[in-house]
């Protein structure tokens, strides 16, 4: 895996000596303090819910980026935060988007103010743990049918939600909303959210820290884990990594992956650029989008970049078929059922892709 930019201290480590899905971790996982009362709460691999998160703590209060994809490694994380919060009270929570593992925590904060945008809010109704147990549940069923493609589909999706207590989360949306870009004051520090969606979902959004050249990028970045495209346009996406490439910041935290620089946003750009264009060639010779995003992974020009190395290769399938609704004027939001199409489809090409992380989504696959 790929990190770019200057190392920080990890402060209260979990000391965790697997990740999630049994993989060896690629850093550590904990709080690390990234200077001038900023912390992030990384979470190695990054992988499915491998979500990270952060805290700007001032004078007299404090505020929270994200929570996570279970109440259980929400309060883990709380707990560490405690002991850097001091005499300061919690009284702001940013949701970056409607992603349930940047927000499903939410109940164990729902005293203070929790603000996402509008686009964000309205896609959280949507993105409940009970439809995630439900996939779950899908999963075991299918695992249990004497079919291969089927036993492989249906493992795929039940190692995702393995790790996690979606049954334990009480659906917590945010309370507040905005749209464009808000200036927060938190004891006189401001915090700047800047609303960069649709990209990765409907209402994305960016925490920047500019006393502190710190830039929370949730899931407009992944560092070593493939990025995925739920909503689009991929122009929207491209933009919003420009908009941090020209921002006074030294240190950056992905939603997915360790801590980086420019350098690690320069590489997700590479990415979508290529992504994009091998896609729109495929498109354009009326390939289908499943034979596409094979082929696309199976390319010269995907196996000799760096992308290959990355976490989750298979999400290539996801990017397809947005890239393509898009590229025929389609811009509906993917209903529920058309995700797990979808899901369905990348869960084949992940068993295709043997020697991808994480090893125990693939069906006889051994963690690292």
């Amino acid at each position: 895996m790929q990190a770019f930019g200057r190392s920080a201290k990890c402060i209260a480590p979990t000391g965790a000596r697997r990740t999630r899905f049994g993989e060896e971790p690629l850093f550590e996982e904990g709080l690390y303090d990234l200077g001038s009362g900023v912390y992030a709460w990384m979470v190695p691999n990054g992988s499915w819910g491998e979500a990270n998160a952060g805290l700007v703590v001032a004078a007299r209060e404090s505020l929270l980026i994200d929570t996570l994809w279970d109440v259980r490694a929400t309060r883990d994380m709380l707990g560490a935060m405690l002991g850097v919060m001091g005499e300061t009270m919690l009284t702001t929570v940013v949701n970056t988007h409607a992603d349930g593992d940047h927000f499903w925590g939410n109940q164990l904060v729902a005293k203070a103010k929790i603000i996402t945008s509008a686009a964000s809010r309205r896609e959280m109704d949507h993105h409940t743990p009970a439809a995630m147990a439900k996939f779950a549940r899908l999963g075991r069923l299918a695992s249990a049918l004497p079919f291969q493609d089927t036993k492989r589909i249906g493992h795929w999706f039940q190692a995702m939600c393995a790790p996690y207590a979606f049954h334990e989360v009480v659906h917590t949306p945010a309370n507040l909303t905005f749209a464009g870009t808000q200036s927060l004051e938190l004891s006189g520090r401001k915090v700047h959210l800047i609303e960069v969606g649709p990209a990765h979902t409907q209402g994305d959004l960016l925490v920047h820290i500019p006393d502190a050249g710190v830039l929370f990028a949730s899931d407009i970045l992944f560092i070593g884990s493939t990025p995925v495209m739920w909503a689009g346009p991929v122009e929207n996406w491209l933009k919003a990594l420009d908009l941090i490439l020209g921002l006074d910041v030294h240190t950056i935290v992905p939603g997915h992956g360790p801590l980086t620089d420019k350098e690690g946003v320069a590489q997700v750009k590479a990415y979508w650029e290529l992504t994009a264009r091998e896609a729109r060639k495929r498109f354009d010779s009326g390939i289908p989008p499943v034979a596409a995003a094979c082929g696309i992974v199976s390319s010269p020009a995907f196996r000799d970049s760096p992308f290959v190395d990355w976490d989750s290769p298979e999400r290539m399938m996801t990017n397809v078929h947005v890239l393509y609704r898009h590229f025929r004027g389609d811009t509906r939001p993917l209903t529920t059922l058309q995700v797990v199409n979808i899901l369905r489809k990348q869960a084949l090409l992940a068993h295709a892709l043997p020697e991808g992380r994480p090893a125990s989504m693939r069906l006889g696959g051994e963690p690292r």
